[in-house]
């Protein structure tokens, strides 16, 4: 049984940036493929970035390429989420997931959510 619990989040004003961390427990997290998801007020929950186990190849959704970065540092069994550039857009709430692949994007593997971490970039 995996526990993912996400913090990092906070208010911040447009250009600005944060870092959201995510602190995996329960399964070997070194092994897994990880990523980032975000859902704002009345909009579906959307994919933001993912990580691989293996080669720690990356991929973003295109809203945030160029001004996030995913991270992973298996050792302390965490995954980050580097955002910079902050729009209004971004406001949001944040979940890390154990992914897979899914065609073009990825989709969380367990259907296991953490309680996630805020993201309010006020303009």
């Amino acid at each position: 049984q995996v526990q993912l619990v996400e913090s990092g989040g906070g208010l911040v004003q447009t250009g600005g940036s944060l870092r959201l961390s995510c602190a995996a427990s329960g399964r070997t997290f070194s092994r897994n493929n990880m990523g980032w998801f975000r859902q704002a007020p009345e909009k579906e929950r959307e994919f933001v970035a993912a990580i691989t186990w293996m080669s720690g190849n990356t991929y973003y959704a295109d809203s945030v390429k160029g001004r996030f970065t995913i991270s992973r540092d298996n050792a302390k069994n965490t995954v980050y989420l580097q955002m910079n550039s902050l729009k209004a857009e971004d406001t949001a709430v944040y979940y890390c997931a154990v992914v897979l692949s899914s065609g073009s994007s990825w989709r969380n593997l367990l259907d296991y959510w953490g309680q996630g971490t805020q993201v309010t970039v006020s303009s």
